[in-house]
């Protein structure tokens, strides 16, 4: 039996024999009362929190499939950038050269199918958060000072993450 129960137990056996006992026992009835309501919260606490972590567990879990493959695809795209080195040097072999864009842009659009997509560069306004800026050059009068001229390598987000920052050269005046 517990402490809590025992306590009621008394309070109703005693139940008014004596003056002083009536006056004992509501305060003991308080007590308990108190000492439920206590416990009552720390559930509502615990319940609270545990529900917290659910909802915690689920997110971490959503971003572990969401972002679990990142790694993957940071390779992958060194083949693409492969690729795309390849298809700049090539000569006219006009097979050749469809083969190698047939293949990269089925590379291209199965990272895309897992959610990573290009940072378009050219002709933007420097962002570092989405580039890395390689060097500068002067730009024409026509570009603005900060603008991308050119790309070495291209960025790509994962999900909106950025994944790789693009290599980029930057105009200046």
């Amino acid at each position: 039996m517990s402490e809590t129960e025992k306590n009621l137990e008394t309070a109703e056996t005693t139940g008014g024999s004596e003056s002083g006992d009536q006056a004992a026992a509501p305060s003991e009835l308080e007590v308990l009362k108190t000492q439920l309501k206590d416990q009552q919260n720390k559930y509502l606490y615990l319940y609270a929190d545990f529900e917290n972590y659910k909802k915690r567990a689920i997110k971490e879990r959503s971003d572990l499939l969401k972002f679990g493959h990142e790694s993957l695809s940071r390779e992958i795209l060194q083949v693409a950038d492969n690729l795309d080195r390849a298809l700049e040097h090539t000569e006219k072999v006009d097979a050749l050269v469809s083969g190698i864009k047939m293949v990269n842009q089925q590379l291209k659009d199965t990272l895309g199918k897992f959610g990573v997509t290009p940072v378009t560069s050219l002709g933007q306004k420097f962002d570092p958060e989405l580039q890395e800026a390689v060097s500068q050059e002067k730009g024409t009068n026509s570009q603005e000072d900060g603008t991308v001229i050119r790309e070495h390598q291209k960025g790509y987000t994962l999900h909106g993450r950025l994944l790789r920052p693009a290599r980029v050269v930057v105009a200046t005046k």
